[in-house]
């Protein structure tokens, strides 16, 4: 019970972060961090994916609500929480699924090849229904790529703070 307090009270928290903060970050127009995703990313492995979806749907729709947005993360948070568990099982030996949650001290350097993967797929959903057009197609790219690696440091961030408090 403990620790489902926590895992909520971290979602919540980053959800305020994303919303109050990251929301308002768009460097030249190409980047902008969706930390919140780090949400889906970091549940517990043994989670049913009935969970995961509708975890998905909550917080996609919290993101839309706040962010103006018709659907867009919603989509784009249900299609990660979808494959989720696929590529975990794309970048996670048998030995890191038998742990209970995905992080840097579990996986190694292979959950930030997962995190990757994960924020990779979400930015391009997002910004490929944002475009809503294969005119854009590059323009897309370049967006979810910049947009993806800055996001990745801020992951990055938040696992080494992880590991130096522990």
């Amino acid at each position: 019970m403990n620790n489902v307090f926590w895992q909520i009270l971290r979602a919540v928290l980053l959800l305020f972060v994303q919303i109050v903060v990251l929301n308002n970050i768009q460097l030249f127009g190409m980047v902008s961090p969706f930390l919140y995703t780090l949400i889906i990313i970091t549940l517990p492995i043994k989670m049913p994916r009935n969970y995961v979806m509708l975890l998905g749907c909550l917080i996609g729709c919290v993101m839309d609500v706040f962010t103006n947005s018709y659907g867009f993360h919603f989509a784009a948070t249900v299609l990660v929480a979808y494959a989720r568990p696929f590529l975990m099982k794309l970048f996670a030996t048998r030995e890191n699924m038998e742990k209970l949650y995905p992080s840097y001290t579990n996986f190694g350097n292979a959950f930030y090849y997962y995190a990757f993967a994960m924020v990779f797929l979400h930015h391009f959903c997002l910004f490929a229904i944002e475009a809503f057009s294969f005119y854009y197609i590059g323009l897309v790219l370049l967006k979810t790529l910049c947009s993806s690696v800055f996001t990745l440091i801020l992951i990055w961030g938040i696992e080494t703070l992880k590991i130096r408090r522990k």
